[in-house]
């Protein structure tokens, strides 16, 4: 007898186009999910590491992790609670924009603010409205919602952001 597999999406798990998604670090019950999509780029914002589990399920993937705004890019020391920077944002931004790197996953801690800060920026390159971007950022933040984000997210500059080459069919 087979004992059926169950596939269980990581914490605010999402799909924001074909192949790219969103989330928060998986754990293990996540993995098989994470297998079915046969992930090429990780974009991991936390500045925390990875787990170790999470990095040995990369490796075994054959997928590219890219740790974005952790520690060692930076001359301070972030916490959670600092809010994205226009750096980590752009860096984010030129691996989703590079088909190359598909299916691409992005994610934080908790696939909330940080995350949520970069697929806003990523919306409004894409000429959503505010409102339909804060929509979304804050059906992921649930009751946490930094009102700071939305401000970054709003002032963002999309000239900032170099799309050259190849690019998405949905941008």
């Amino acid at each position: 007898m087979t004992q059926s597999q169950h596939y269980i999406p990581p914490l605010n798990f999402g799909m924001v186009e074909e192949n790219l998604y969103r989330s928060g670090q998986p754990n293990d019950l996540n993995f098989p999910f994470l297998e079915k999509l046969g992930l090429k780029t990780v974009v991991y914002l936390a500045p925390e590491e990875p787990s170790q589990r999470f990095l040995n399920f990369i490796e075994d993937q054959e997928a590219t992790l890219h740790h974005i705004g952790h520690p060692s890019s930076s001359t301070h020391l972030p916490s959670t609670w600092d809010p994205v920077s226009e750096e980590v944002v752009l860096a984010a931004l030129a691996h989703i924009l590079n088909p190359a790197s598909y299916p691409l996953i992005i994610m934080c801690n908790l696939g909330r603010h940080r995350t949520g800060t970069v697929i806003g920026c990523l919306r409004k390159l894409q000429k959503w409205n505010l409102t339909s971007i804060f929509e979304e950022y804050r059906r992921y933040a649930g009751p946490k919602v930094k009102v700071l984000n939305e401000q970054f997210v709003e002032l963002f500059d999309t000239d900032l952001v170099g799309v050259t080459g190849a690019k998405p069919a949905w941008l």
